[in-house]
């Protein structure tokens, strides 16, 4: 049963959250992400699962996107390096609707001058439900997955309530 069947989750504060549901298409898009010390373990996973990835529609950063392009022999559109702003570019990305996936092969020992980046895209894969991997076991849990290649829904919670709320602002 997909989870995008199941009634949302009351929320146990004064306001109720609504979700939308939209729509994923048999083809995805998926951004790949690795930082420089989980590089090789990306390329590694992207070449085992070369054939699955051709199916749908990839985005990376930086030297990431350069290396898989070249690789897989398969295009790849490469954005910013995300020390460079990719990782913001990613967020954007998944802020409009234009990814599904996030495949982000992250460090957790390594400190970068980018980690506010880093925390930013993963809050907004969050924010707007985006099916994230940070490792090889989840990144093949979810490209073996069947929903890979066929149509579903996503659950994005509905926040035009939070959009229209009221604002004051004293004067002084």
């Amino acid at each position: 049963m997909f989870y995008a069947n199941l009634p949302p989750s009351p929320r146990k504060d004064k306001t109720t959250m609504t979700q939308k549901k939209l729509p994923l298409l048999a083809k995805k898009k998926i951004a790949l992400v690795a930082h420089d010390n989980k590089k090789q373990d990306l390329v590694d996973w992207a070449k085992y699962n070369r054939d699955l990835l051709a199916q749908h529609e990839i985005f990376a950063t930086g030297t990431t996107g350069t290396l898989m392009e070249k690789l897989l022999k398969m295009p790849i559109t490469r954005l910013q390096s995300g020390s460079l702003g990719g990782d913001q570019q990613i967020g954007a990305k998944i802020a409009e609707n234009t990814i599904d996936f996030l495949i982000f092969f992250w460090d957790p020992l390594e400190q970068l001058p980018h980690d506010p980046d880093v925390k930013a895209l993963l809050r907004l894969a969050v924010v707007w439900n985006i099916p994230t991997a940070c490792n090889r076991s989840t990144a093949d849990f979810m490209i073996s997955s069947p929903l890979m290649d066929e149509e579903s829904v996503r659950l994005v919670p509905d926040y035009s309530g939070y959009c229209a709320r009221p604002i004051t602002i004293t004067e002084k």
